[in-house]
């Protein structure tokens, strides 16, 4: 019996490579893949041995998919004023709300360290100085500062160990 990821395993790479020549835009190529799977997985009865090409019947199906989104967007009135480069650029920009819910979780994460521990790992990770250089600027001995580092960033992993003293 044929099973699904059987199906994927043999002719997943060669159907995503064909969609995404006929589309010409990898994410687009892959939810017509991914359809082509779901209508795969309803219609497994199709995919058996000596029923046709298992290969044939996915890429008919994966092109015909391909159709019907290129018409359904044809038939939608365009976007104003972002063009398609713009608005992959825009999707991926972090919002100033998150940069400021990180903030907050980086300075609650922060308070749970020791002064001392806090201001190596301030050195380090926030002004980016080598461990060398923030050894200077702490007045401390290199292997200090990363002893430092070192239980801090052991407390910030483990939230318990921030009870006992560092």
């Amino acid at each position: 019996m044929t099973t699904i990821d059987g199906v994927i395993d043999e002719h997943g790479a060669a159907l995503l490579s064909y969609v995404t020549r006929i589309t010409g835009d990898r994410y687009l190529a892959e939810d017509v893949v991914q359809e082509t799977w779901l209508r795969a997985w309803r219609n497994i009865d199709r995919l058996e041995n000596g029923t046709g090409s298992v290969r044939g019947w996915l890429l008919r199906v994966a092109h015909n998919v391909a159709i019907d989104l290129h018409r359904g967007r044809r038939a939608r009135p365009a976007e104003v004023g972002i063009e398609g480069d713009e608005l992959a650029d825009i999707a991926v920009q972090a919002q100033h709300s998150d940069e400021v819910e990180n903030r907050v979780v980086v300075d609650e994460l922060l308070d749970r360290l020791s002064p001392v521990h806090r201001r190596a790992v301030i050195e380090v990770y926030f002004i980016d100085r080598t461990t060398k250089s923030a050894a200077s600027e702490l007045g401390v001995p290199v292997g200090t500062v990363k002893s430092r580092l070192h239980n801090a960033l052991r407390v910030l992993r483990e939230p318990r160990l921030a009870r006992e003293a560092v």
